[in-house]
């Protein structure tokens, strides 16, 4: 054989291999999960990097669009210990990374409260220009919420972009809303937070000409009219307002779906939690469901409610609520308060720790701090509630021991392995409430749908054929009981 000849059969049989792998990765992508199609839509969509956003003249910028690339962060450590301050940090640095930025410094600054000029204090803020200058850095992320006069005074010091803990979180949730009524959330807290640091100088501080101005006006009969920035800061506030309506129009759906929920008496949870504490891979371990799974903060947004079956086949609805963070953003909690309202009308609240935080006791704090204030807002009791640890298969064994001693009737999964969820099945089996009239009746074969009822909210005892109907003996709720009563044999 000529080497011509084998070097074309080399080339086919490499062709033929690759056209092989490409039709297996074909075949293994054609039934993608929901989740699985979302988190490719996402990874398809990165921030350019390279685009550099220093100042020359702060004074010539009027708004900026947040855009991040290499970020420089800084905090001020006014309580707690350094383990904390430290845990804050990093948690603002992997919220940096989530909004698309690569983090590059973090600078902490022990004070008994932040200076009110310009955060950090002015020898500081000097540093962090040299910090800045040193790097490369072309953005500075403070750990905290800054008047617009503290952001105005540093990034004049600084002479990079300068944004706050909230405008981070707000763009993550821009960046990650995908159902209309998300958008709609975002967009309001956005303006709420925009309003009060709206910035404007020279030409866009021009006053438009008031009244009869011009050459129909005279002397005496010109106003000083309006300036542009409180021409925008009209158009947001009219931006606001309809906004305002179509959430509180959404709001109206949302409750009327949680009502057709709460009248068919099927058992309720809603899956609370710190943000990236695996609610949704939780969710789709009790439920078989692909909803969007992505190892970042504020990966999903939209509450998701599925159905799912316990060990005895009683049905129950799962509903993931947003994540929550220490020191959430009073805009975010404001505009998102018709998701978290699902919170109360649940049967049961379904507390999602990381068990691989450094300080899980201080995510359960922040949880719970949110979801007092939406019950206290709402007038409502507070339902019961089951802490699951998740994530125990990257742990540390040491804090999983104290948690067991800290929080008894914890339950431990992880979801990811599949550790602790026949537990945390048969947990669910017992904590929720057991239907609690027993009925004995005769269900005419006409009533199909009573029986489909019985079946999904009830447990059946015993159940036989006859000439008139199904006879059935079964524990169901009392609304189905009230239903059921004609068809009692003494009726």
């Amino acid at each position: 054989m000529t080497n011509t000849q084998e070097n074309e059969e080399s080339t086919a049989r490499e062709q033929s291999e690759y056209a092989q792998a490409e039709y297996t990765a074909a075949s293994a992508s054609d039934n993608p999960s929901t989740g699985e199609m979302q988190l490719a839509d996402r990874g398809a969509l990165r921030r350019v990097a390279g685009l550099s956003t220093e100042l020359e003249d702060v004074t010539e910028v009027e708004y900026r669009q947040l855009r991040l690339e290499r970020v420089v962060l800084v905090g001020v450590w006014t309580q707690g210990t350094a383990e904390q301050a430290q845990a804050s940090m990093t948690e603002l640095a992997a919220l940096a990374e989530t909004a698309g930025s690569e983090v590059l410094e973090g600078l902490v600054q022990r004070r008994d409260k932040p200076d009110a000029a310009t955060y950090i204090g002015s020898g500081k803020a000097q540093e962090l220009r040299e910090v800045v200058l040193a790097t490369g850095a072309d953005t500075v992320v403070c750990d905290g919420e800054l008047t617009p006069a503290q952001l105005t005074a540093l990034e004049k010091i600084v002479k990079v972009k300068v944004i706050d803990r909230t405008a981070l979180i707000l763009d993550i949730f821009a960046q990650h809303a995908t159902s209309r009524e998300g958008k709609a959330q975002v967009a309001f807290a956005q303006m709420e937070y925009m309003l009060p640091r709206l910035r404007g100088w020279g030409e866009s501080m021009s006053r438009q000409a008031g009244g009869r101005a011009g050459s129909n006006g005279g002397v005496g009969l010109r106003g000083p009219g309006e300036t542009k920035i409180e021409t925008d800061r009209r158009r947001i506030r009219e931006r606001m307002a309809k906004l305002r309506r179509e959430i509180k129009g959404m709001k109206a759906a949302r409750d009327t779906k949680r009502t057709r929920r709460l009248q068919s008496d099927i058992p309720s949870i809603a899956i609370v939690g710190y943000t990236n504490a695996g609610k949704s891979s939780l969710l789709n371990s009790l439920t078989g469901s692909g909803v969007l799974v992505e190892n970042a903060l504020f990966a999903t947004l939209d509450p998701t409610t599925r159905r799912a079956a316990l060990d005895d086949g009683r049905e129950y609805v799962l509903t993931d609520t947003v994540g929550f963070v220490r020191h959430l953003p009073t805009q975010l909690v404001e505009a998102f308060r018709s998701t978290l309202e699902e919170v109360t009308d649940a049967d049961l609240l379904l507390h999602v720790v990381d068990g691989s935080d450094p300080l899980p006791t201080e995510q359960i704090k922040a949880v719970r701090e949110v979801v007092t204030d939406v019950l206290r807002e709402t007038d409502s009791k507070a339902p019961p509630e089951l802490i699951v640890v998740n994530k125990i298969d990257a742990a540390d064994p040491v804090t999983l021991t104290q948690l067991r001693g800290l929080l008894p009737g914890t339950v431990f999964v992880s979801a990811r392995t599949g550790e602790g969820i026949a537990e945390l099945r048969a947990h669910l089996s017992e904590v929720l409430v057991r239907p609690e009239v027993e009925v004995d009746v005769l269900v005419p074969y006409t009533r199909g749908d009573l029986m489909a009822r019985i079946h999904s909210d009830g447990t059946i005892l015993e159940s036989t054929h006859e000439e008139a109907g199904t006879r059935v003996h079964a524990r169901v709720p009392q609304m189905l009981a009230s239903a059921l009563v004609e068809y009692a044999p003494s009726a």
